[in-house]
């Protein structure tokens, strides 16, 4: 569960490749190895966060909204942690995907 987020609420989050075999960016925190899919409270958060991702420079790259216990769902299924990141990309909580 998440202290920052309530029940029902939209994140927001990068796709990649919208619309022809999308899929949620993911990042790896090298530092302590583990991968993590970022979201944001807010589109302009996310919009203002997408270019220092590391990105595919081939690929197409939008934000869109995803319910969060969509997101917590997904990112268990596929072995990724959830981080949530402010406006700065500073991490504001981290939800392992055991959450």
């Amino acid at each position: 569960m998440s202290k920052l987020i309530h029940e029902n609420q939209w994140v927001w989050i990068v796709v990649q490749d919208p619309g022809v075999n999308e899929q949620f960016l993911g990042q790896h925190d090298k530092d302590n190895d583990v991968s993590f899919i970022p979201a944001f409270l807010k589109k302009e958060d996310a919009l203002q966060n997408i270019y220092r991702m590391a990105l595919d420079k081939s690929r197409k790259y939008e934000t869109q909204a995803i319910l969060y216990e969509e997101l917590v769902s997904h990112c268990a299924d596929n072995g990724f942690a959830l981080f949530i990141l402010n406006e700065t990309g500073h991490v504001l909580e981290k939800i392992k995907s055991k959450d």
